[in-house]
């Protein structure tokens, strides 16, 4: 298995979550940022509501596809899974990197074997580390004691040895992860805001520029470009942060 490369342009890092009620609504965003984003997320609420044929038309309109359902079962589950969100040619999907070792590599063989059986296109396979969504007592609550950065870093490891292309983390942990794992695996990053936005459901934030400076890869945004009177507008600005992080980070 070839090490996946982070993508070469600024918009292909920027990834916008379809999180909305109706595949009518998804498409519009679809056809209105096409040209602003590099991947649209497609997760549970937009898949339990569209299924498999929402990816398929997202890719007809010249979209690429982020399958975010966070696969977490017995290894042969996930693989299974795993193999058919690749035959459905998405970019990249998650699963959870608690589900350990076994699992994570069962899906990397799985996903491999399949590629070459059917001359696919090898997806990229994200570990979901911690949830943005989660603080220290939330952890604290579900027996995590060594704190939330020391959790996602442990994560990240466990997920790079068992091998996974990528991570979803916070950018917060962004550094500690490049710090331990080096380049090898992709970051990305939910918990990103323009500086002006508010937090919503985030917990662990950064704004776009903050984020790539500290090594993610990938920024997902929903929110701020879509709740924004000019969602393309909003796009290209976080679009130029990105590019402005990466000038930042390649002066070091």
């Amino acid at each position: 298995m070839s090490r996946q490369t982070p993508p070469a342009s600024p918009r292909e890092r920027l990834i916008f979550p379809l999180d909305v009620d109706s595949s009518s609504e998804a498409l519009k965003f679809v056809d209105l940022l096409r040209d602003e984003v590099g991947v649209f997320k497609v997760g549970k609420q937009l898949f339990l509501h569209s299924g498999p044929e929402i990816i398929r038309e997202i890719r007809k309109r010249g979209g690429e596809v982020f399958l975010d359902l966070k696969f977490h079962d017995i290894p042969r589950t996930v693989a299974r899974a795993s193999r058919e969100a690749t035959r459905l040619a998405v970019k990249m999907f998650t699963l959870h990197a608690s589900g350990s070792t076994e699992m994570m590599r069962t899906t990397a063989q799985e996903v491999d074997q399949v590629c070459r059986r059917e001359k696919l296109k090898r997806p990229i396979i994200l570990a979901v580390t911690v949830l943005t969504s989660l603080g220290p007592e939330d952890l604290r609550r579900v027996g995590f004691r060594s704190g939330i950065e020391s959790q996602v870093a442990r994560l990240a490891r466990l997920a790079t040895d068992s091998g996974m292309d990528g991570v979803v983390a916070s950018p917060l942990e962004v550094k500690r992860i490049r710090r331990e794992c080096g380049i090898k695996p992709l970051l990305v990053t939910p918990g990103v805001r323009p500086r002006a936005e508010a937090w919503d459901d985030q917990k662990r934030v950064m704004t776009p520029l903050e984020a790539i400076k500290a090594g993610s890869d990938f920024l997902v945004i929903g929110r701020p470009i879509r709740d924004a009177k000019d969602p393309v507008a909003m796009a290209r600005d976080i679009v130029a942060d990105i590019e402005k992080g990466l000038a930042e980070r390649r002066r070091k």
